[in-house]
């Protein structure tokens, strides 16, 4: 069965009568790649690495409370099995911290960032254009800032229009030879105010 990643971002862990949510906020995904980064993240599942794993599961988690019970339920036990419970579900978590893909986007031809850089951009696309405050910013998620600073652009282009909007406007009153026969043939510009001319020309009247 091929894994779907969820339209809402959360992963619930159960494990020895204790179960967790967590959540790939801003918070989190930013904090734990600035301390490991992306690789040694994935490579603390794949190695056991209990440190690093119940540092995730902190960061990440909707109730701090409930994963402090959620780790202590494992004390004094085999470890393999809490480990086969987490890897995945913490698998699915990490890829979060990466902005879910966005079909409609086009390719980048920009520089390559560092993962710090791209969450300050998240960050400042939050408080910045959206006006979120610095605490909801910090507990959505990459994907969450992403699509809505995404959905904010194109509110604003069905306002004001886009760029190819306007470049398209400026090809259609090009003065092309076309057009310029076209204009010799009716005596007149179709395009030119001649209405706004006249109240120009009457208010330079009034005022002489």
């Amino acid at each position: 069965m091929t894994y779907q990643r969820p339209a809402y971002e959360e992963v619930t862990i159960a494990h020895g009568g204790n179960t967790v949510s967590l959540r790939p906020s801003l918070r989190a995904a930013a904090t734990l790649e600035a301390r490991h980064g992306f690789p040694a993240l994935f490579r603390a599942l794949d190695d056991f690495n209990l440190t690093i794993i119940s540092e995730i599961i902190l960061s990440a988690s909707v109730i701090r409370q409930d994963a402090a019970a959620f780790l202590c339920g494992h004390a004094g036990k085999p470890l393999f099995p809490f480990f086969l419970a987490v890897r995945q579900p913490l698998a699915e978590l990490l890829d979060m911290f990466r902005p879910a893909p966005d079909p409609k986007a086009k390719p980048s031809t920009g520089k390559r960032v560092t993962w710090r850089e791209v969450y300050e951009g998240l960050y400042a696309q939050a408080t910045g254009w959206l006006s979120w405050t610095p605490e909801t910013t910090w507990n959505a998620t990459p994907t969450e800032i992403d699509r809505a600073y995404a959905a904010h652009i194109d509110k604003l282009k069905a306002i004001h229009g886009s760029a190819d909007d306007q470049a398209t406007n400026e090809q259609d009153n090009a003065y092309t030879p076309e057009r310029l026969k076209e204009i010799d043939e009716l005596g007149y510009d179709p395009a030119f105010d001649r209405d706004g001319l006249s109240v120009l020309r009457s208010k330079i009247a009034r005022q002489a």
